[in-house]
């Protein structure tokens, strides 16, 4: 039975992110696309990704990194997020900047620590006992609650699920009750119920019942078999997610502790151990699957000696991500000596980094880049304004210009244009200065502003 397609509805206020438009590395039959997946141009930088993706997937990245090297606004954090999309669609992905590190309330050990378990994935497979099936028909029964006489609380619950094959009536205490009730669960839904704890999942509405134009659930087929039976269930964890939960697993003390200040105090290392011991032993059994993300550092010139020396550990550990470090600096003091180096980056860290580089973009990349943002951010440009666009993406910078994007929209529509205009380009343009306008701004009015 196919799969009836449901239409997502989204709301008013939709937030576009800088890189949701970057689907993949834009790689056909093994060749770079000039324009796909979100890219535009970057060929070469992007044929080096791709081959580090193919290292990775052949397991032949152990104790390297990556690092993305360009001037700003050459799509460096584009090509990370496109090798993460590549190595598959739930690998983690945590993006974190240099500078970041040193505003922490924590110290930096234990924040990089905190960011590289949260770029490793672990799939846990089990079989579990389960009651699943649509549900026909769902009876609750109240009783008052035992501090208030004038509130009524669900006391427990009868449900009928049924596949197509066989069809059971359940009686479930108040705690499966109090789940049905909080995720709205009502006729018609294909549910699950896990024996041994009791926590229900909504899969999605069994096909075959009322027909709408819009679902909020999606449709799913009825399953079959008999309603009580085994059934392998997959969930997904970063190795930080167990971290926490393991924390708060330590007994009061500690569940104050880390319930209420994850942020601020440090998870003890003998908790990451029992994690990685317990992740360990799933693998070893058949019964997990390590999923390795990428952890993404920006500004990577910002890192000083201590976190190179911390890196350069991580790297060779059995439980380690993807770092890809990033940074537009040429020559550079490494952050905490006197001694200069190639982007700020030890040498002998350097040495384990594979270097891909980006080059500033074409005016036809440009414009490309600009279509595809307008596109992705629903604005819709005139060919003059798409060119006034284009020349200021070459002579200031592609960032300046598709940030332009959104308050040229805004203006059009005050003025009543259909679609963007070279007008309402050049009238935001006044508004707003680019990195180079404001650099000369602070020279003409140098004897004016503070020092």
């Amino acid at each position: 039975m196919s799969q009836i397609r449901i239409e997502e509805v989204k709301p008013a206020l939709e937030r576009v992110g800088l890189h949701s438009h970057i689907k993949g590395l834009g790689i056909r039959d093994g060749k770079v696309v000039f324009a796909a997946d979100g890219f535009v141009g970057q060929v070469e930088a992007r044929e080096a990704a791709y081959y580090v993706v193919k290292m990775i997937k052949a397991g032949k990245f152990g104790g390297k990194g990556v690092l993305i090297v360009g001037p700003t606004g050459t799509g460096k954090t584009a090509l990370a997020i496109g090798i993460a999309r590549e190595l598959g669609p739930d690998t983690p992905f945590v993006q974190i900047s240099g500078a970041e590190i040193y505003s922490m309330e924590v110290k930096k050990t234990e924040f990089l620590t905190r960011a590289l378990r949260s770029a490793i994935g672990i799939r846990i497979r089990e079989w579990r006992k389960v009651y699943e099936g649509v549900v026909k028909s769902i009876d609750y029964q109240f009783g008052r609650h035992p501090y208030n006489p004038y509130v009524q609380i669900p006391k427990s619950a009868t449900i009928v699920l049924a596949t197509r094959d066989e069809e059971k009536r359940l009686r479930v205490p108040a705690e499966i009750a109090e789940q049905l009730i909080e995720l709205g669960v009502e006729e018609g839904d294909v549910i699950w119920i896990d024996e041994e704890t009791g926590r229900v999942f909504v899969q999605g509405k069994g096909e075959g019942g009322e027909t709408y134009d819009i679902y909020v659930k999606r449709k799913i087929e009825i399953p079959k078999g008999p309603v009580y039976k085994e059934k392998e269930i997959t969930r997904f964890f970063t190795l930080n997610d167990l971290d926490v939960y393991q924390a708060k697993q330590r007994g009061l003390v500690s569940a104050m502790i880390f319930g209420f200040a994850t942020e601020e105090r440090e998870i003890p290392s003998e908790v990451r151990r029992a994690v990685d011991e317990f992740v360990m032993k799933l693998i070893n059994e058949g019964k997990g699957e390590l999923v390795p993300g990428v952890l993404f550092i920006d500004d990577a010139h910002m890192l000083d000696i201590e976190t190179w020396a911390y890196l350069s550990r991580a790297m060779e550990s059995e439980l380690s991500p993807i770092i890809i470090l990033a940074t537009n600096r040429g020559m550079a003091k490494i952050r905490g000596t006197d001694i200069e180096s190639p982007h700020g980056i030890p040498l002998d860290m350097l040495d384990r980094l594979i270097i891909i580089r980006t080059k500033p973009y074409t005016a036809d990349e440009v414009r490309e880049i600009i279509k595809i943002r307008a596109r992705e951010e629903k604005v819709t440009l005139s060919n003059e304004a798409l060119e006034e666009l284009t020349k200021i993406g070459v002579e200031e910078s592609l960032r300046y210009a598709i940030q332009l994007l959104a308050p040229a929209q805004l203006r059009a529509q005050e003025v009543g244009h259909k679609e963007v205009t070279k007008e309402d380009v050049e009238y935001v343009r006044k508004l707003f200065l680019s990195v180079k306008e404001s650099i000369q701004y602070i020279k003409e009015y140098e004897s004016y502003l503070m020092r």
